[in-house]
């Protein structure tokens, strides 16, 4: 089981009251909700690993050289010699190092990669995979890696962690008329407002879908522009010519790394606590007895 932490956190903050609160009253909803998470996926999925993949940098700059508008209207402050500043809400910033320190006290892997997104790392760890994996993201762009053959899906939270979508090849046939690396295509063509990728303007997702479904892939598309026999309509054919260079390097992007040069970790659940003394303190300090009892149960059962 892989888990895209920061997606799950944000969610988390959102989800709970900020009024959950460590005994200094400092907000601990994040962090609470989090645990929660992680508890409850324990509880109901039994993985024999958990990796908690971080983002070691939000907005690689590799990514930035090739598609500037990536992540851009999320940067609070640029940096000259580190990732850029993301914005993100004052209560929960605070919260990230407190979570990063009871995981480490719980002994769950907690995997960062200078230069790299959780998503690459996430990629990267599924291609070394030698049995199913489990993604939990509520970020679309790793739909791309769903694979039936290897027993790859994603759990898309729908509404806490109780309710989650299992996406397989079916669902996203159902939803989007694609298959996993079909997913990766769609998104660039369509664009993602959110990740300030602009697409191919005048080709949305129905359309994208269509495309792809005729041509199979994105090499398959762009042929098809120079093929004057080929059924594109001429309003697609000069979005798609005039979006050459957008989708040559587009893909690099969009797709997550598969190569993340990762550290030596221990990715197995823990049944018992790395550091039970460390673990006692933080929760005392942050306020999170009980919910940190409740994961202990799980780890241990």
């Amino acid at each position: 089981m892989l888990l895209d932490t920061a997606s799950l956190y944000f969610r988390a903050y959102f989800g709970v009251p900020d009024s959950v609160r460590a005994p200094d009253g400092t907000p601990v909803n994040a962090v609470r909700g989090l645990l929660e998470f992680i508890t409850r996926l324990v509880q109901d999925h039994h993985p024999d690993e958990l990796v908690a993949c971080m983002d070691a940098d939000w907005r690689p700059h590799w990514r930035v050289e090739l598609i500037p508008s990536y992540k851009a209207h999320r940067v609070a402050v640029e940096t000259e010699t580190g990732p850029d500043q993301e914005e993100i809400p004052d209560t929960l910033s605070p919260q990230v190092p407190v979570i990063e320190e009871v995981l480490d006290a719980l002994g769950i892997a907690r995997v960062g990669v200078a230069g790299y997104e959780a998503d690459d790392v996430i990629g990267t760890l599924t291609g070394r995979a030698t049995g199913p994996v489990d993604i939990v993201t509520g970020d679309r762009d790793l739909y791309q890696l769903v694979d039936d053959a290897r027993g790859i899906r994603v759990l898309y939270p729908l509404k806490g962690v109780g309710m989650m979508q299992a996406t397989d090849e079916a669902v996203l046939r159902e939803k989007y008329g694609v298959d996993g690396p079909g997913y990766a295509d769609l998104a660039l063509l369509r664009g993602d407002p959110s990740d300030g990728l602009p697409g191919v303007p005048g080709i949305g997702e129905k359309t994208a879908a269509k495309l792809l479904d005729a041509f199979g892939d994105l090499a398959g598309i762009m042929a098809a522009i120079d093929d004057p026999a080929s059924r594109l309509t001429p309003a697609q054919r000069k979005r798609l010519d005039e979006a050459r260079d957008y989708v040559a390097v587009a893909p690099k992007v969009v797709r997550v790394a598969g190569d993340v040069p990762l550290p030596d970790f221990e990715p197995a659940l823990p049944k018992e606590p790395r550091d039970p003394q460390r673990l006692e303190e933080l929760a005392a300090r942050w306020g999170l007895g009980r919910v940190v009892n409740r994961l202990l149960v799980e780890l241990r059962a």
